[in-house]
């Protein structure tokens, strides 16, 4: 039994991390949280050694949650992508077990008629990976039979659904830059819960208000508990507008879950990004 908590990236001007040399925020990240979300992917396959750089700062059980590139989801919409996927996969095997899932972001126009080219898709993908699909166009989640439909196509791989909640944010106008930057950004659809597979993976985001961001991840404190009492192991990424505190909140998530499932493990204990002194 295992939760994982991270964040958006593993860099941010407002972390602790952000002071050291680049090739060694991943570490101090990884010090904080146990996964991340691996977005930078999703604009361009990486240098294998750039990715080797990655494995050596994070420990086997650490999980990266990596977009497919969008030449394969958005340019080629999971069609005729071959070259592109398996230079994707070649680049991130220096991972080894922490590429744990990999993420099929798909777009908003991606819709039903499309659901048989990504079980088309789906069926051609090594086994050596989990993997994950997000989609954004409204019908799956309002209409019973159309999310059905795409259940059934990642049942048959043992793919997951990827929700991100954007719920809380959307209860109220923003009240920063930040939120309303994110507020044109970011997906308004309905909530979705519910979990395929024993992997379930959760991307959430709250307020700049700390309070408000606690309050709206309520919902998902009871299901992760329900989730890891039925033997699951979820992964729960956390957003905010400006993502200053994201870190510290992915901790508390942690830190509520654990105060009702006591048997499970700790975070680490953060390295402190400067030495101690006396004075």
């Amino acid at each position: 039994m295992r939760l994982h908590v991270g964040c958006a990236m593993w860099s941010h001007r407002a972390w602790p991390g952000h002071g050291l040399p680049p090739h060694e925020r991943l570490r101090d990240y990884a010090a904080r949280c146990t996964a991340v979300e691996g977005n930078t992917t999703f604009y361009a396959t990486p240098a294998r050694q750039t990715v080797a750089n990655w494995a050596e700062q994070t420990d086997p059980d650490f999980r990266f949650v990596l977009k497919l590139p969008k030449t394969v989801t958005h340019e080629r919409r999971l069609t005729d992508v071959d070259a592109p996927l398996r230079a994707f996969l070649d680049a991130i095997e220096p991972l080894g077990p922490r590429a744990d899932t990999l993420w099929i972001q798909l777009p908003g126009s991606f819709g039903p008629a499309d659901v048989a080219t990504l079980g088309r898709f789906l069926r051609r993908l090594p086994t050596t990976h989990r993997y994950a699909v997000e989609v954004r166009h409204p019908a799956f989640f309002t209409d019973t039979a159309t999310a059905a439909g795409l259940e059934a196509v990642l049942a048959a791989v043992a793919a997951e659904w990827i929700p991100f909640d954007t719920t809380a944010f959307f209860a109220s106008p923003p009240t920063s830059d930040a939120e309303r930057d994110a507020w044109t950004k970011k997906p308004r659809l309905p909530l979705r819960t519910t979990a395929l597979t024993d992997r379930p993976i959760v991307r959430y985001l709250g307020r700049d208000a700390t309070e408000r961001t606690v309050e709206g991840w309520q919902r998902w404190v009871d299901l992760t508990v329900g989730w890891l009492r039925e033997g699951r192991s979820p992964t729960m990424f956390v957003h905010t507008p400006d993502n200053a505190d994201a870190p510290t909140l992915a901790r508390r998530f942690h830190d509520e879950i654990r105060a009702r499932v006591p048997e499970l493990a700790p975070l680490p204990e953060p390295i402190p990004v400067e030495p101690l002194t006396l004075f």
